[in-house]
């Protein structure tokens, strides 16, 4: 019998999902699009805020705090959905992730700065960087975060993290960005550098 994790409704969680044998499920940008509109479908029903996402071609993280539901109840909406839309799309039979979802709480306000600033770093921690600069990967929430007037889904609260910025950092998105780019940062989960293609752009 699995034992049941346990939820925290008050905390954050830093959620890895990865494709079965670290296949690309998510390596096109249909793929990358569906992906978002997935989440922001389940949103409407299952509420939830998320600091920080990042969408790479074999896994995604998320940086979640559900505001009504476990997180069980939303994590299985979304990668639901998904599987459903990849199989139609894709003519694809069988599963398409390695295992459930890994989630780790989060409960700091280091602790949020670092997994947000892992998260969001993803996209350069490749053994082949993926883009020159991380305002560049459009699969993640770093641009909205470099660019306030980017529209942001409904989803995406853009205003804690500045808010937990030590000094001599100051409250704002721009010096939120610095602090991803000048700390390169360690997470649970973090066993190992991933060596994959970047998405079709």
């Amino acid at each position: 019998m699995t034992r049941k994790r346990e939820f925290n409704p008050n905390s954050y969680y830093h959620v890895i999902l990865r494709g079965n044998n670290r296949q690309p499920v998510f390596g096109t940008k249909e793929d990358m699009h569906e992906l978002k509109r997935v989440f922001v479908e389940v949103h409407a029903s299952y509420p939830f805020t998320i600091l920080a996402w990042c969408f790479m071609t074999n896994h995604y993280h998320i940086l979640i705090k559900p505001l009504r539901d476990p997180l069980h109840k939303v994590m299985s909406q979304i990668n639901r959905r998904y599987s459903l839309s990849y199989a139609k799309r894709h003519n694809h039979i069988g599963r398409i992730y390695q295992k459930r979802y890994f989630a780790k709480e989060v409960d700091s306000r280091l602790g949020l700065l670092t997994v947000s600033s892992y998260i969001h770093r993803n996209p350069i921690q490749t053994k082949k960087p993926m883009v020159e600069r991380l305002e560049q990967y459009p699969y993640s929430s770093f641009p909205l975060y470099w660019d306030e007037s980017i529209a942001a889904p409904a989803f995406l609260d853009r205003e804690m993290l500045r808010e937990l910025l030590p000094e001599p950092f100051e409250k704002n998105n721009t010096a939120y960005c610095m602090y991803c780019l000048t700390y390169a940062q360690n997470a649970e989960e973090d066993k190992h550098v991933e060596d994959m293609e970047p998405p079709v752009m």
